[in-house]
């Protein structure tokens, strides 16, 4: 079978490894040491470090020096913190922790660490399926743990806290570790799933953008994973199957107004299997809006606010539309995502008090926030030579729209007549790319767009706008309505936040809840808001 998705990302501890009974040992270890030697330095009465007593309530799933620190104190020692460099005779914190490195590494040598089964043999379905597969961790022994368990030349790519270190990237929740790791395969994350056991890995699912986030319940958990970013969530990998991953892939929104008191039919459902699916998927939008919290709407402008048109410029908004805008905004926030300029679309829109995102996030401005993104400011000279390049090689192309943009350039190849010199485009733009790491290509409805190659899309600008306006996702109604595919990154990411709403007049598979076929349809949905709200 030909699947849809192209990877899957895992987990290290808790997904593939059992290397509780290593951490915990280790710590004992190390603990009972320090212990001794003060009873026979300073008089102090022996006590033995227990797994009941002290390393659950004082060590487990703390930072490693966060973790010493609390369960000293929890027998009254204290030592200086000190700092992560501190060797491990040092008597400090940090230097206590690095000790307990080192007994982890001799420990796990020793002893070795135990595997989950069927983790191990769903990897190895993946890659007779043609799925690639890495393993994402925070830990900076995953390759020491992967090599003793016989798994290391299992995976593609891995990507731990060695590699983390190395290259700067911020640990979980955010989600560039996952990310990372999935971009070393050549793979896209919109494509690909990320298998978490944890609350702050599926949390980091989420804000990496992947299409699904598949928690694994190992301490009975499934409603927290699912509360903090899992789509579904299962106790163990032998509960889930390709194709059941490929049946999330492959689902389609609920039509709206449709759905919203009933459901025709579930979305997706997994017979006779301990599958937990994210309530947002399979209930109406009543059942999931709350009528009495203020709801915050993260709109995209060509398609869902005006029609597509032949010519970018000729997309202008109609009053009625512009008249619902303004008074949601009176009751509500309202942002507008476009691949546009962010000036352009405020042009286009003439309404103050909008936080307007444009270049796909890349340039944030409004009331309360302003921002332009500071790694893309540098290739602003590199974006006008490559609009000069296009231009000399498909500028002659009847019909053929180049759009310049701040940030990026655009051809629009809607009303090119010809197969073969649509193909001509698509080369250029290809080589264009194929030729400067600096870019990127995003295709769109009829359009070829050259972006700066900065992970950093209209999903992380809408993180980016929740957290300068100090918002919390679970005190407002999140709405994210867009018609491309672009859209599709911001759409994931609110997947379990909020309700997102594709607007399309053809079935197709989205992360979107929920599909309303036009603008016009988008702008009667604004009204029903407003009456409920």
């Amino acid at each position: 079978m030909q699947y849809s998705f192209e990877a899957i990302i895992f987990d290290l501890d808790g997904v593939i490894t059992r290397t509780a009974r290593v951490h915990s040992q280790s710590w004992k270890e190390t603990f009972d040491e320090y212990l001794k030697l003060r009873e026979e330095r300073d008089g102090e009465p022996f006590k033995e470090f227990t797994h009941d007593g002290d390393y659950l309530p004082y060590v487990d799933g703390k930072p490693r020096y966060k973790g010493v620190q609390t369960f000293l104190q929890s027998r009254n020692i204290n030592i200086p913190f000190g700092d992560p460099r501190d060797p491990p005779e040092k008597e400090t914190c940090c230097g206590i922790g690095n000790r307990k490195n080192d007994k982890f590494r001799a420990v796990l040598l020793r002893d070795g660490c135990d595997i989950y089964e069927p983790t191990v043999q769903f990897v190895r379905d993946c890659k007779k399926a043609g799925i690639r597969v890495a393993v994402a961790s925070s830990s900076r022994n995953c390759k020491i743990i992967l090599e003793k368990a016989g798994l290391l030349d299992l995976f593609e790519a891995r990507v731990d806290g060695m590699v983390s270190a190395e290259r700067g990237l911020k640990g979980k929740p955010a989600g560039e570790i996952f990310v990372a790791a999935c971009r070393d395969m050549g793979c896209d994350p919109g494509k690909s799933v990320v298998v978490e056991d944890a609350t702050s890995g599926v949390l980091a699912g989420r804000n990496g953008g992947f299409r699904l986030v598949l928690g694994i319940a190992r301490k009975n958990d499934v409603i927290a994973l699912l509360r903090n970013g899992a789509d579904i969530a299962v106790k163990d990998m032998k509960e889930i199957t390709l194709d059941d991953i490929e049946a999330w892939f492959s689902s389609q929104p609920h039509p709206l107004p449709e759905s919203w008191n009933m459901l025709a039919e579930p979305r997706l459902t997994f017979s006779d299997k301990e599958i937990a699916i994210n309530t947002r998927v399979n209930r109406p939008l009543a059942k999931i809006l709350n009528p009495k919290k203020k709801c915050v709407f993260f709109l995209d402008y060509d398609g869902t606010l005006t029609p597509i048109v032949d010519k970018p410029e000729l997309a202008i908004m109609d009053e009625t539309m512009r008249n619902v805008l303004k008074l949601l905004l009176k009751k509500h926030v309202v942002s507008i995502v476009s691949g546009r300029q962010r000036e352009d679309v405020e042009k286009l829109v003439k309404i103050d008090g909008i936080v307007y995102a444009g270049s796909h996030g890349f340039d944030i401005a409004g009331p309360e926030c302003t921002m332009i993104n500071p790694a893309v400011k540098a290739l602003m000279p590199q974006v006008n030579a490559l609009t000069q390049t296009l231009e000399k090689q498909i500028g002659n192309i009847e019909n053929v729209l180049i759009e310049k943009k701040k940030f990026s350039v655009a051809a629009h190849y809607r009303l090119v007549k010809h197969r073969s010199d649509i193909e001509l485009i698509r080369r250029a733009v290809n080589e264009i790319v194929t030729a400067n790491n600096n870019f990127r290509l995003m295709s769109g409805k009829m359009v070829f767009e050259i972006l700066p190659n900065i992970e950093w899309n209209k999903g992380l600008a809408l993180q980016w706008i929740m957290k300068a306006l100090k918002f919390k996702w679970k005190d407002h109604n999140l709405f994210y309505i867009g018609d491309d595919v672009t859209d599709e990154y911001a759409l994931r990411f609110i997947q379990t936040r909020g309700i997102g709403i594709l607007v399309s007049e053809d079935a197709t598979c989205s992360s979107a809840h929920f599909v309303l076929k036009t603008p016009k349809d988008v702008k009667a949905f604004f009204t029903k808001i407003l009456e409920i709200t």
